[in-house]
């Protein structure tokens, strides 16, 4: 009799345990996340901006096209005298919609990083390896043509 009883709270305590279970799907509202991170449908130019700034002056650069294996990946920056003031992640891969999930979470953590460290020294995200790989490609890319290396 023990061993029914054992048996019997066992399985209701697994069964309410993967009824609790929240999958990835469950997440945050996507139209919220994504516009954290500004996209364009059209590709963008591979070379830099017009006004590429030095490490002393302001301005927008764009960093070169990542070419990652989920999509293209490609930054802009904005620097203000030598000084990482914004980032907008202008591709990325959507094709999608475990790739929305994805980068709806990811890329706003990896511009907070971006502007904390204000180098191309931050951590990946896990999770999102490729789009992070190809997001810290474009920003060094970024970086160096703006001269803050």
């Amino acid at each position: 009799m023990r061993r029914v009883s054992a048996w019997f709270l066992s399985t209701i305590a697994i069964v309410t345990l993967l009824f609790g279970y929240r999958t990835s799907t469950s997440g945050p509202d996507l139209a919220v996340a994504v516009a954290a991170a500004p996209s364009t449908t059209s590709p963008s130019p591979t070379s830099p901006s017009p006004a590429s700034p030095s490490a002393t002056s302001s301005g927008t650069v764009t960093g070169s096209v990542a070419q990652t294996r989920w999509g293209p990946v490609q930054v802009q920056l904005t620097v203000a005298d030598g000084v990482i003031t914004a980032v907008d992640v202008v591709q990325y891969p959507q094709g999608n919609d475990k790739d929305q999930r994805i980068n709806a979470r990811a890329l706003p953590v990896l511009v907070q990083e971006t502007l904390g460290a204000q180098s191309a020294d931050v951590d990946m995200v896990s999770g999102a390896t490729v789009t992070s790989e190809g997001y810290l490609e474009s920003l060094q890319s970024a970086i160096d043509q703006a001269g803050l290396a």
